[in-house]
């Protein structure tokens, strides 16, 4: 696989930004196209792209027939683009279901589950129904079509793009611009910290609590701790690298975390993590369920039954649980990951029909939630349930989750030394390499979340500055930074 942080995707990705501003604009997006299915055939192999271009193929002649006013076209070919995904990422699970349920004997296939298919059959699937409702006009060339489905440093693990916003972007003529170098190149350091210097020294922690031989289950608070550490900077990390290699190529993708730690609700969380997949899951299909007209009976049946307040609520309780339902299955075919997303889901739905009763608790016991106290107390207890959901997101099995759920409950003391005690002085500087990238992270979140442009303050410093700034960033990525890729992108995988 040729992970973002590996020296051949740098050189890859050279040599397409030099081929890309040297040819006539009109040209741009026929050489980015070649490029994005040769990073494909070589990070998933030849045998894969057929996938890619089946739901590129599929989803571009629904559209074009979806234009037209041909019905059928978009639930057909919803089924055909979706039926891919389900036969190759579902097939097992429900065999191995079916045979615990009903003591069949029904034999497992070995089946290879593409790179980045979860992401760009949601991208696929988005632009059929964004043609359907007038979002925007049907493509009629296939091979521009295919550049959006398949542009090469989002199609792993997203953003998930919109064709919309993207398109204009993509086929449009750049010139090289030093600026937007500059913003680009330093978005790219900022994802090779996160995952250099955080996220693979804590897959180190994370791989051995979690590991279903595992002698360390009662580690699990800390397991699920540096698993926050691991996943925030593996997977925004990589978007970092993805958002400033588009920029430096003259395209602008949607942002995909926003600060996620500093929610205040669950609800808040999923508004700044995943923002494309949660905006996706809005989109598609919890709006579309809650003006359904089965959620339109059901609210008023609830009403009647349930009173106003809570009959208002119900509709949007039950579509939270059923998107929360949908993203846990898109996380990966196991009950853990079902779990995971109901656990969100129940927790939304909760919170939506305690709503009123919780103005009523705070007006009674004088808690001013406009207060400073309250609002950090809000972020704590956010992270608190998150890190809950983390059991189930980065246990192998259900039984797992549990399991060490249940042994967090008796931690004994430990040495951050117990990966490797044969080498305890490298433990603690693996261990105070994490702890120091994270407290970096925290402070650069913090001015974000303060609307500090910090790229542009950065860039507004004297060249002889950003040079110091730019070799003392790239030495230390260079004697710090951990260059076992531990499975590359967490959510390469997907």
């Amino acid at each position: 696989m040729l992970s973002f942080v590996s020296l051949g995707f740098i050189l890859f990705f050279l040599l397409c930004f030099a081929g890309y501003y040297l040819l006539p604009g009109k040209m741009q997006w026929i050489w980015l196209l070649a490029f994005s299915w040769l990073y494909y055939l070589l990070a998933a192999g030849p045998g894969l792209i057929i996938f890619l271009i089946y739901s590129t193929a599929v989803t571009w002649c629904g559209g074009l027939f979806a234009e037209r006013g041909f019905k059928a076209a978009v639930p057909v070919t919803l089924l055909l683009d979706f039926g891919m995904l389900a036969a190759l990422k579902y097939t097992n699970f429900l065999v191995l279901n079916l045979n615990t349920i009903f003591g069949t004997h029904l034999s497992i296939r070995t089946l290879f589950l593409p790179l980045g298919i979860s992401f760009y059959t949601f991208q696929t699937a988005g632009y059929l129904l964004d043609v359907t409702w007038k979002r925007c006009k049907a493509e009629r060339n296939f091979f521009r079509y295919a550049l959006f489905v398949s542009f090469f440093p989002q199609i792993m693990q997203g953003p998930i793009g919109r064709y919309d916003r993207l398109s204009s972007s993509l086929y449009t003529a750049h010139s090289f611009d030093v600026n937007r170098f500059q913003r680009g190149l330093i978005r790219i350091l900022w994802g090779f910290f996160k995952k250099m210097l955080i996220a693979d020294y804590a897959a180190q922690y994370v791989n051995t609590i979690f590991d279903p031989a595992s002698a360390f289950y009662a580690y699990g608070i800390f397991g699920v701790l540096m698993y926050s550490a691991e996943l925030y900077a593996d997977f925004s990390g990589g978007i970092d690298i993805v958002l400033g290699a588009a920029e430096i190529l003259g395209i602008t993708l949607d942002e995909n975390f926003r600060q996620p730690f500093f929610a205040t609700s669950i609800t808040d969380f999923w508004h700044r993590w995943h923002i494309t997949l949660g905006t996706w899951m809005k989109d598609y299909l919890f709006i579309p369920l809650t003006l359904s007209t089965w959620m339109g009976r059901f609210g008023k049946w609830c009403r009647k039954h349930l009173g106003k307040t809570t009959g208002r609520a119900m509709p949007v309780c039950v579509a939270n649980i059923i998107v929360f339902l949908v993203v846990g299955i898109w996380h990966g075919p196991a009950w853990h990951f079902i779990v995971y997303g109901l656990y969100n889901g129940l927790i939304i739905a909760v919170s939506g029909l305690l709503a009123k009763p919780y103005r009523t608790w705070k007006k009674a016991l004088h808690i001013n939630d406009k207060s400073n106290a309250f609002h950090l107390f809000q972020i704590i207890r956010t992270f608190i349930l998150v890190n809950i959901s983390w059991y189930f997101d980065c246990s192998e099995t259900l039984g797992q989750a549990f399991r060490m759920m249940r042994a967090s409950l008796h931690a004994p003391f430990f040495s951050v030394t117990f990966v490797n005690p044969e080498a305890p002085g490298q433990c603690l500087l693996h261990f105070a390499t994490i702890l120091s990238g994270c407290a970096v992270v925290f402070l650069i979140s913090i001015l974000r979340e303060r609307n500090i442009d910090v790229r542009g303050r950065i860039l507004s410093l004297p060249v002889s500055s950003r040079v110091v700034l730019l070799l003392m960033f790239v030495f230390i990525l260079g004697m710090l930074g951990c260059y076992n890729d531990f499975g590359g992108f967490i959510y390469a995988n997907f």
